[in-house]
């Protein structure tokens, strides 16, 4: 195709998937335009003000996927000012009795820290790490853009196979619920606990058929390790904005797209909740596929494809946030240092989990002791608070998008139980605080756009993950309407802050226009 002037692309959503398809985009030689519906890029990659001189993140508050896919590297967003500090330990369980245990990098380490409590246990952690490794790296192919690598991928794959069972006991292995897996291989809530608090990311219950990746990605964590982007997840978000700037790339924000236009099987470009038409050679849409496809294309997907994706599952537990402003770090008895670098587990037991999710199923609130865990970003990072205070991240994972009531009767009161959460195990962290913000899911899903205030825009489900993501068809990031691509923490091949799904749209776009 001989053209005069480079192809006009308009990317829909500002969020990181976003960012990177424009930075690739710009870089293989396309006239970019990201549109942005908030008054600021990043969307769940942003780090505000929230309370009077404490930042915090607002949604995102720890990478790991995205190092091991080498967008940070390809992109060089080091020399755009991205910084990272690891999270080592990545994960500190603090049990109501006192007990802690700590997951650092090192599986070694790990197993030393178990160990002090109950060595069998320790001897399994090991045991299930042999055996989990090569069954994460061989996953980890469908993160990694960058070539070259099939013949170390084979050998884990082997290696899975030899050390799961053979083909049947590895298939059996990943069809199982997470929950399952942690109780065959574990004795105690020890491990189990922590170990299920991080699959919870993924908003999935422990009682979930196919749910067990969740629960062997605490190999990917020993594999990649947990960081912390100085700055907050801003710092990602602004890295990736110089570095469009610096390819030709640009943006307009406070810009909400009210349709995606076509003319026949062709796309044409979009108009805006302004009313304002802008014509493009082809569109890729960074949100939610069903968003996209559904509502805002002019007409709508139709046909087999549009009742696929009108079928994808959604769940009602997601997140609730609240940020909180204190003194001090919250003082667990017997903590040591760096025990505040990662994320702080307050689930006791596989029991707490599957409640809650339960729960959220029905609408209802979760019991008592609430399923909680925190970070405290500021432990790594002195820019977020002024000195001598510090930003404490609370996180139930179990919360219901809807709620018997409304989120406005129940939102403090609940945010009240979770601090009693953290309270029982640091004393003194109430007396600590200077101020608090209740971030419910209604807040998040009307701020952010995510249907059902879902961050990933659909569940995780084995028939809605990799090259199923959001449907078979579209995990190929390519839709029926020429032009339109669709990527996002919605499509293949999973969500969090990986990158993956806008490098893959972004390369589709570049095919289609030779």
């Amino acid at each position: 195709m001989t053209r005069s002037r480079p192809p006009r692309v308009l990317v829909v959503g500002g969020g990181h998937n976003g960012l990177v398809a424009a930075c690739y985009l710009a870089r293989g030689g396309a006239d970019v335009l990201v549109l942005e519906q908030a008054d600021r890029l990043g969307g769940g990659s942003r780090t505000e003000e929230v309370l009077p001189g404490h930042r915090f993140d607002l949604h995102s508050a720890a990478h790991n996927i995205i190092q091991a896919t080498g967008i940070i590297e390809d992109l060089d967003l080091a020399a755009a000012g991205l910084e990272y500090r690891e999270m080592d330990p990545f994960s500190v369980s603090v049990f109501r009795d006192g007990r802690i245990v700590r997951f650092f990098r090192d599986v070694g380490a790990t197993v030393d820290s178990i160990a002090e409590t109950d060595a069998a246990e320790a001897r399994r952690y090991a045991a299930w790490m042999r055996a989990a490794m090569p069954v994460v790296h061989a996953m980890r192919g469908a993160l990694d853009g960058r070539r070259g690598r099939l013949p170390g991928r084979a050998v884990a794959a082997g290696q899975a196979l030899a050390r799961n069972g053979g083909p049947l006991g590895l298939a059996q292995l990943l069809l199982s619920p997470y929950g399952k897996l942690l109780e065959q291989r574990f004795a105690t809530d020890l491990v189990r606990a922590p170990v299920s608090a991080f699959a919870a990311h993924a908003s999935a219950p422990p009682d979930t058929p196919g749910s067990a990746t969740f629960a062997l990605w605490q190999a990917f964590y020993h594999q990649v390790g947990q960081w912390h982007a100085v700055g907050g997840a801003q710092g990602l978000t602004d890295a990736l904005v110089r570095r469009l700037s610096d390819l030709g790339g640009a943006w307009r924000t406070g810009a909400p797209v009210g349709r995606i236009l076509r003319s026949g099987d062709r796309v044409t470009g979009v108009e805006l909740e302004s009313g304002e038409r802008l014509a493009a050679d082809a569109v890729l849409s960074a949100i939610s596929p069903g968003t996209a496809l559904l509502d805002l294309l002019d007409p709508p997907l139709a046909g087999q494809e549009a009742d696929r994706l009108r079928s994808t599952t959604r769940s009602n537990a997601v997140q609730l946030l609240v940020h909180v402003s204190t003194t001090a770090l919250p003082a667990y008895p017997g903590a040591r240092p760096g025990d505040w670098n990662g994320l702080q587990s307050f689930v006791d037991g596989l029991d707490s989990l599957t409640d809650g999710f339960a729960a959220a199923r029905a609408r209802y609130l979760p019991d008592d002791p609430v399923p909680t865990y925190a970070f405290t970003p500021s432990a790594l990072d002195d820019s977020l608070a002024p000195s001598g205070r510090h930003t404490v991240y609370l996180a139930c994972p179990c919360a219901p998008y809807r709620v018997r009531g409304g989120w406005p009767a129940v939102a403090e009161e609940f945010a009240d139980r979770m601090i009693a959460t953290v309270e029982a195990r640091a004393p003194g962290f109430t007396a600590s605080i200077t101020g608090r913000s209740v971030r419910t899911p209604e807040t998040m899903a009307a701020e952010l756009r995510w249907p059902g205030a879902h961050p990933m825009h659909g569940d995780l489900n084995p028939d809605q993950l990799g090259p199923f993501r959001p449907t078979r068809a579209l995990a190929r990031h390519r839709t029926p309407v020429r032009g339109l691509v669709v990527a996002g923490a919605g499509t293949a091949p999973v969500g969090g802050i990986a990158g993956a799904s806008g490098r893959a749209a972004a390369r589709a776009v570049l095919r289609t226009l030779g």
